[in-house]
């Protein structure tokens, strides 16, 4: 075995605790991770890369990384904190080559310390890898045993770095990369979308279900300069071209022949989180070949079919509340209104406001507009509602502005179970809706009406096949079995921290 000193620059430990309140600042299921990857000679690798992170900012707010190869060397720079925050043109100047792999990440295993940034690199016999992660695997506790007991030196608590060392075992027992890099995927369970660099290439993969998603595009004219993102707006950027999606259990392979396609996975079944489309992913990235907004208006008018309201204007909370609030007023004939003001240059805080701010009611992000409110019915659309928290607060704001009556109309079903393939949810003991009738919602959030969009209008807007979507944090049915040692550990860490 080859083991891995990791640079020791970047891997201080800040030891920064945050309360609950900084951990959780909204009522949302929290992002998913974003990936990037490029195949470019002679580009700037590591500044397209930083690029892309940056369109897909949203999908992670916690770190960044970069890795970059140059022949046979690896140079690398991932720190916590926002990819404007993480990269300057100095640093960036430090990552040549021709093959970069890139990360944005939010914690959904593995502690938020900037030794678990991605992307991890490991050495194998064959030279450096360096993997991206989107997902979250269930056999992390079966992958970590194995690996520990042949004497691999663990560095990270993430599940990423398991799929990296459970690679570097393939090719260190004899097997060339796309060999080992299959027999790998193969032991892993749940959902995964990789970029992986190595010194002849990219790898592109996903799980056999497709949870997680990942795009290819083509940069420049050169027909051999490829680009991986998880979404499309990480490709628009840049200004490549969109080409296809990496498919459920399909590997892509890019090197200086070009791209070749690999289906690893015997049987895949397309499953993909039908959260990116409600809320994850941004509205202008392209799934099933149209905008996500187009997606999104079309739950607010499904939203309106199902449950309408009399009121006078229709809200929506920004900003992945305001496609269905559109939706919901092109639907119903009642006019469209911003009532509610973000401040975009909001991120997490570790200053803490004083008793006395709390009390006067400090608003970092949201504001409502009184001239707007004042004396209206309002109907205020949101995307989901998991906790409720933040949802009463927010109705006690409007009402403070002037509201006469607030009716909140959700653009999905209630969430009634946690995730376990990548979105860091609550425990089903803390999800509002697993407790709770939507009467008792309604009266905890205090709002006039309540209705959430029913699951089969959800799946009917997307016009696509409604078994090709992974919904279990509505139904708990989950398309890739979840063991009752990961639920309980979920549990377990949620009550921790509470």
């Amino acid at each position: 075995m080859i083991p891995y000193n990791p640079p020791t620059e970047n891997l201080k430990d800040e030891g920064i605790k945050m309360n609950e309140e900084l951990i959780h600042p909204s009522d949302k299921p929290e992002e998913a991770c974003g990936v990037f990857g490029v195949y470019a000679p002679g580009e700037d690798v590591a500044k397209l890369t930083y690029f892309g992170l940056y369109a897909l900012q949203h999908r992670g707010q916690e770190s960044a990384g970069i890795a970059t190869f140059d022949g046979e060397k690896i140079h690398l720079h991932k720190e916590m904190g926002l990819v404007s925050q993480v990269f300057n043109e100095s640093n960036l100047n430090q990552l040549p080559g021709s093959i970069a792999v890139g990360h944005t990440r939010y914690s959904t295993t593995g502690s938020s310390r900037v030794v678990n940034a991605q992307p991890a690199v490991v050495e194998t016999r064959l030279g450096s890898l360096a993997l991206a992660h989107n997902g979250n695997l269930v056999n992390t506790a079966q992958l970590r045993e194995e690996l520990l007991q042949r004497q691999y030196n663990l560095i990270t608590s993430t599940d990423s770095e398991l799929i990296a060392f459970a690679i570097a075992e393939e090719i260190n027992a004899g097997k060339q990369w796309l060999e080992g890099a299959i027999s790998a995927f193969q032991r892993c369970q749940g959902a995964f979308s990789l970029v992986i660099g190595v010194p002849e290439g990219v790898m592109g993969v996903r799980d056999p279900n497709g949870i997680r998603p990942l795009v290819i595009g083509t940069v420049g004219s050169n027909p051999y300069r490829y680009v991986l993102a998880s979404e499309t707006c990480g490709l628009d950027i840049i200004g490549a071209d969109y080409l296809r999606d990496v498919e459920p259990g399909e590997m892509v392979w890019i090197t200086e022949e070009g791209l070749a396609s690999f289906h690893w996975a015997q049987q895949p079944q397309r499953k993909l989180c039908i959260f990116e489309m409600i809320y994850f992913a941004r509205p202008d990235s392209v799934m099933h070949s149209e905008s996500l907004y187009s997606y999104r208006l079309r739950l607010g008018r499904q939203l309106a079919i199902e449950s309408p309201a009399d009121a006078d204007i229709v809200i929506g909370v920004p900003d992945s509340g305001v496609p269905a609030a559109i939706g919901f007023s092109q639907a119903s004939g009642i006019p469209y209104a911003e009532g509610l003001i973000k401040n975009r240059y909001v991120g997490r805080t570790f200053i803490q406001p004083t008793q006395t701010m709390r009390e006067s009611g400090i608003r970092m992000k949201l504001n409502p507009l009184k001239d707007v409110l004042a004396g209206k019915r309002v109907v205020i659309v949101d995307d989901s509602i998991v906790r409720g928290t933040t949802s009463r607060k927010l109705v006690q704001a409007l009402r403070d502005a002037g509201a006469l009556e607030v009716h909140m109309r959700v653009s999905s079903p209630p969430v009634t179970h946690p995730c376990f393939y990548g979105i860091d949810t609550d425990s089903q003991d803390q999800l509002i809706a697993a407790t709770k009738s939507v009467a008792e919602i309604a009266e905890q959030i205090e709002v006039d009406s309540l209705a959430y969009l029913s699951h089969q209008g959800m799946l009917k807007a997307t016009q696509e096949d409604p078994n090709s979507f992974c919904s279990a944090c509505f139904t708990g049915d989950y398309p890739v079995p979840i063991p009752e040692t990961v639920k309980r550990s979920k549990l377990i860490l949620e009550r921790s921290v509470v």
